[in-house]
């Protein structure tokens, strides 16, 4: 249950409520942007299957810095590790903190006098206290939360399903698509972010029972569970409003709620995600420590972020609500949602496709028929996927290659130093 829950709560986070504004005002086409979530669906799919593949083999905690640490190179692992902790964690945490503020602020009138970027700091520091004193209690309230968030929005498409089979209006749907291969690509990106929590139970695969059985399952039920909800929850905030309302907007399931069921709807469902992503703040929280306290024991992070034995990484816990506050308001939405997914899907490509490497110089490869269809699937799509978006954004492109310059400049530092 837990690590089904992480898996969901990573996953449904500020991408899916922010994404499809912007990328209907690039495609233009409202059944492209669902095509898009269709496809960024079916690819997280055969990754969450990959990453599986890799989890049964590996079960130590550590993710993508485990995997590529042991079967491609330290430095590979090391670098995996920094974007980890630059992107995957402390600017996702940061997206998902200020998206929560931003919709809080829209279902509370008091907190407009609040000073900008507090209440996103605040949720920050709420998720550290949740997960820094008990374990056990962490988790428990993460997964009461989770449950609350899946159930409000399967009431909330259920509500859309029958408002828009009623012959709500919608609009006019634009003739064509605006922006092209490249502008399809890009929103790929985008969406890829929302997926990007698939494989969020190998950071935290060391501390579950029987992780060879239980990490595969988590990753691919919750990963089916996420993109059959994705595209009902995409298809409500589409056609609830006609294209020109939505389109550009960063609040687009608000402003689709409201579209549904007035003032009255549009407060709750921004209260429903506001919560929903805190939980996304919560559930990286939870994994991330656990990814620092492991590259503390490897000697590629400071000593004092180790975990003791049976107690919660709190050191590292505290660490990453240091380095995420200060960033919760310090990027517009936009630029830091293309960066965090373009980073984080390179990184991802490269840790399955140390499955081939593994295969080609053991000769070892995973007991099961999915493989290497899956995985070749995965990579190709990600790396074409990004090489599309790279061609377009290149700003993006760099700033994603300077992390991963940043994570070997640091394992290169290391090696002089004389740290394993």
């Amino acid at each position: 249950m837990t690590l089904t829950a992480l898996v969901v709560g990573d996953m449904i986070g500020a991408g899916v409520y922010t994404t499809s504004g912007f990328a209907l005002a690039d495609l233009g086409s409202r059944w492209l942007v669902l095509l898009a979530w269709a496809v960024g669906g079916a690819v997280a799919l055969a990754g969450a299957v990959s990453y599986a593949m890799l989890a049964r083999r590996i079960t130590a905690s550590g993710g993508e810095y485990v995997y590529l640490s042991r079967e491609l190179h330290p430095a590979a692992g090391h670098a995996a590790g920094w974007v980890s902790l630059l992107a995957g964690f402390t600017g996702a945490i940061a997206f998902a903190a200020a998206a929560a503020e931003g919709y809080a602020r829209a279902a509370v009138p008091a907190l407009a006098g609040v000073p900008a970027g507090l209440p996103a700091a605040a949720l920050v520091l709420a998720a550290g206290l949740i997960h820094g004193l008990r374990a056990e209690a962490g988790a428990a309230a993460h997964d009461l939360l989770v449950l609350l968030k899946v159930a409000g929005l399967v009431v909330f498409c259920l509500f859309a399903a029958w408002r828009l089979s009623g012959g709500i209006a919608v609009g006019l749907e634009p003739a064509a698509a605006r922006s092209g291969l490249g502008g399809f690509a890009a929103t790929l990106v985008w969406v890829s972010l929302s997926y990007s929590g698939f494989n969020a139970a190998v950071y935290v695969a060391g501390e579950a029972r029987d992780p060879a059985r239980a990490v595969p399952r988590a990753l691919v039920g919750g990963t089916a569970l996420v993109a059959a909800l994705y595209l009902c929850l995409n298809a409500a905030f589409l056609f609830a409003a006609p294209p020109a309302t939505l389109a550009g907007q960063a609040e687009v399931a608000g402003v689709a709620a409201g579209a549904l069921g007035g003032p009255g709807l549009r407060r709750a469902v921004e209260v429903l995600i506001a919560l929903s992503l805190f939980t996304a703040v919560t559930s990286m929280v939870l994994a991330a420590p656990r990814l620092y306290a492991r590259m503390a024991d490897d000697g590629v992070l400071p000593g004092f972020l180790r975990a003791r034995d049976g107690e919660p990484p709190r050191r590292a816990v505290l660490f990453q609500v240091a380095l995420a506050m200060p960033l919760a308001a310090a990027s517009p939405l936009r630029d830091l949602l293309g960066y965090l997914g373009f980073t984080l899907s390179l990184c991802a490509a490269l840790a399955v496709s140390s499955l081939f490497l593994r295969h080609r110089r053991t000769g070892e490869r995973p007991a099961t028929v999915l493989y290497p269809a899956v995985p070749m699937v995965f990579v190709g799509a990600t790396l074409a996927i990004g090489a599309l978006a790279a061609s377009r954004q290149p700003a993006q492109f760099a700033a994603a290659s300077a992390t991963l310059a940043v994570g070997l400049c640091s394992w290169r530092l290391g090696r002089r130093r004389g740290r394993p």
